[in-house]
């Protein structure tokens, strides 16, 4: 067998027959009584954390556990990486682990970010020297400012997760274990999160994750194992183990099912809500390249519909929650120097209705002469899955050649049948040239919407199904 063959196939976890129990005491004083007796009287009940669990997990695979609360799943990932001792069976790791467990764990209270960053890489092996080279990329991810001088006990759990996972992904271990972190912290760090296992995973990270976001546990993890009362009860491809949790869910509780299916796609809720700004109702979609009407110009230029103006118009775009960590690129023959959100009111918002209708608007402003430019948007989860959009050209809409100086209003209508959750908004203008897509101008996941929703079904598509239903006696 070859060498690389050999790698592969090489179990960096493995788990066998580990059991924890804990004992637990109905009255504080029994269990001085316990350990005093005699006749080696017990006065406890044993119960399981873990009860005989098995698996392993290979090289460059990534793994998820799900299953429900207090099934075990934390237990497992604390035994794994040393924080608890087993009461049963054996755990075996080889290579450098990096785990994202419980908040601010492995973190000094008293000490600065900056300080702690230092301390845990000592910890990890790694020289002042690495470390001093590692630490504008740690910043610049975990991206909390001046708070990294602050001590963390000041810090919230964001900011915990936030420099945390920024620390350890920058000295690229070999086995990332994480537990639930990455749902703490706005969508734009999230998804900068999800962007950045995508690259571990590439390069061959071993990843063992515990999550109660299907939807991530489908899009990352190779194998799943689900656990219940402590118990393994099955191992095997994700959709089928995810299905197999959603029947556990079901049997405890009658609302769980519909629970689990919202979870598939969604993101926790943003604690703060971006202030409302007024603007002017829209319905429709506009022809592109027709001359703008004085509302119109007023709108894009986010001016009130009263029709007064200022010597500085306001921008749409002041109104939208910018992601700071925004990729964009292009070529600079064309700019979209402006764009917004319009909820079903015409008004700027980052936050849409389920069920009801929406504008995006961009403003593009062409520094060269292009032949038949194009205007798209996409709208992806946080995990960077393409959930909808489109483009002027697959509209029908097709826009003349254009010469340096000329501007553009772009606006796109529809109805939104996402569910409610966290999203995030690409736009862009690209174009053919010489028969090659070219991109002039691309705002990748510059924005997010949050869409409300007061009715859910399976999935992250409402197909508004009507239900009619006869009754037939026998």
């Amino acid at each position: 067998m070859k060498e690389e063959e050999k790698l592969e196939k090489e179990e960096l976890i493995s788990v066998k027959d580990v059991s924890k129990v804990y004992r637990l005491y109905d009255r504080a004083i029994d269990r001085l009584l316990e350990s005093v007796s005699i006749r080696k009287k017990s006065y406890h009940k044993d119960f399981f954390a873990l009860r005989d669990i098995s698996f392993s997990v290979k090289k460059g695979e990534a793994v998820g556990i799900i299953g429900t609360n207090g099934s075990g799943k934390s237990t497992m990932l604390k035994i794994i990486t040393g924080v608890l001792t087993p009461t049963g069976g054996t755990v075996e790791t080889r290579g450098s682990i990096c785990a994202l467990l419980e908040l601010g764990a492995g973190f000094n209270q008293d000490y600065t970010g900056i300080e702690n960053i230092y301390m845990n890489g000592t910890m990890m092996g790694i020289s002042k020297e690495e470390m001093d080279k590692k630490l504008p990329d740690i910043l610049d991810f975990a991206d909390i400012g001046d708070f990294v001088n602050q001590p963390v006990k000041s810090y919230s759990s964001g900011m915990f997760v936030r420099l945390a996972f920024a620390l350890y992904i920058s000295i690229d271990p070999e086995i990332l274990i994480v537990d639930e972190a990455l749902s703490v912290g706005d969508v734009f760090f999230q998804a900068k999160c999800y962007h950045r296992m995508d690259e571990l995973k590439k390069k061959g990270t071993t990843i063992l994750m515990v999550t109660h976001d299907l939807g991530s546990v489908m899009k990352y993890c190779d194998r799943v194992i689900l656990f219940n009362k402590g118990k393994k009860v099955g191992e095997g491809l994700p959709g089928e183990m995810v299905d197999q949790y959603k029947k556990i869910l079901a049997g405890k509780n009658p609302d769980a099912e519909k629970f689990v299916e919202e979870q598939d796609f969604l993101g926790e809720g943003r604690e703060n809500r971006r202030e409302e700004a007024s603007g002017t109702k829209e319905s429709g979609k506009r022809r592109e390249g027709a001359p703008l009407s004085e509302r119109e110009r007023a709108l894009s230029s986010g001016q009130e519909e009263s029709g007064t103006t200022s010597s500085a118009p306001r921008l749409m775009k002041e109104e939208m929650a910018i992601n700071p960590s925004a990729q964009l690129y292009g070529n600079g023959k064309a700019e979209i120097y402006d764009f917004g959100i319009f909820d079903h009111e015409g008004k700027l918002s980052n936050i849409l209705v389920k069920g009801e209708s929406f504008t995006i608007k961009e403003r593009i402003r062409f520094r060269a002469e292009i032949a038949a430019p194009i205007f798209t948007f996409t709208i992806k989860d946080k995990r960077g899955m393409d959930l909808t959009g489109t483009n002027t050209l697959f509209e029908g809409e097709n826009i003349p050649s254009v010469k340096a100086g000329d501007e553009y209003l772009c606006s796109f209508t529809q109805k939104m049948n996402l569910q409610g959750g966290e999203y995030l908004l690409s736009i862009s203008c690209t174009g053919f040239e010489g028969g090659e897509h070219t991109v002039y101008d691309r705002k990748y996941d510059i924005t997010s919407i949050t869409v409300l929703s007061n009715k859910n079904t399976v999935g992250i598509y409402d197909m508004e199904s009507k239900v009619t239903l006869e009754r037939h006696e026998g």
